[in-house]
């Protein structure tokens, strides 16, 4: 996808020196922020993950900019135009869209190291919204300047792990049991929780009892359900978004069918 170029005009010797200072703080922010992402501890989950030291410089020069989105705040709504990638660097957010029938289907949740926007490259528009559940922060990586970098290569890699996990997703809607849906879905925070060096054990849900419901396909009184009766089973200990796993491998045969 091309990006827009503005052209010029001459500039005065005030305005180039404004320029020249403009471009000097540029080149210590890029420097800072290359600085940042090679020493990032979120790396390994995120786009630069299994990049050489050579290259995760190259891959720093490209994140030039980073934005604040306070909770409740759209990062970018469906039909708009497509031109950067965002990895969150903290935070949680939702994805979502609106059904022909007017409700709103949420997709996916977007924890610290994950990237968002990828729903865009195929048309060069958004496909869905992306809202903050809690206060955040992302850097915008924009797509052109990705290619010009010669990184498709690992933006590959990462779009075949996106679909690896939405292949999962399908799987979880269409073939498991309510129960079985709910007890993945946990799970699967657990692994993400600890693979960004967060316990697996002990949680705090950003999203709604609600939220959880749409995305897992189940209805708001039947989430609810399922909560108390893990919890009453010795599975999660629940307080209001507070979630404590207290047997893991009970949660694992909720989704086997195994006996207890």
């Amino acid at each position: 996808m091309s990006i827009a170029r503005a052209v010029a005009a001459p500039m005065s010797p005030i305005d180039a020196h404004r320029a020249a200072s403009g471009s000097a703080a540029n080149v210590r922010n890029v420097a800072a922020l290359r600085t940042r992402c090679a020493a990032c501890r979120l790396r390994e989950v995120c786009l630069p993950c299994g990049l050489q030291e050579n290259d995760i410089a190259r891959f720093g020069e490209v994140v030039y900019t980073r934005k604040r989105v306070k909770r409740g705040e759209t990062l970018y709504r469906a039909g708009e135009p497509f031109e950067s990638l965002y990895a969150v660097r903290s935070g949680f957010f939702k994805s979502s869209m609106v059904l022909e029938d007017g409700r709103d289907q949420v997709t996916g949740f977007h924890m610290a190291g994950e990237i968002v926007g990828m729903d865009g490259i195929g048309t060069d528009r958004h496909a869905a919204d992306v809202v903050a559940l809690e206060d955040g922060e992302v850097c915008v990586i924009p797509y052109g300047r990705l290619e010009e970098a010669g990184l498709q290569r690992q933006l590959s890699k990462l779009m075949s792990r996106e679909l690896v996990r939405d292949q999962g997703v399908m799987m979880l809607l269409g073939t498991m049991r309510a129960e079985e849906r709910l007890a993945a879905f946990l799970l699967n925070l657990s692994q993400r929780f600890l693979a960004r060096g967060y316990s697996a054990h002990e949680f705090h849900l950003r999203m709604t009892r609600d939220e959880i419901g749409s995305y897992l396909g189940l209805s708001l009184e039947t989430v609810s359900r399922l909560f108390s009766r893990f919890q009453a089973e010795g599975l999660v200990s629940v307080q209001q978004k507070h979630i404590r796993i207290l047997d893991a491998a009970g949660l694992r045969r909720v989704m086997v069918h195994e006996p207890n």
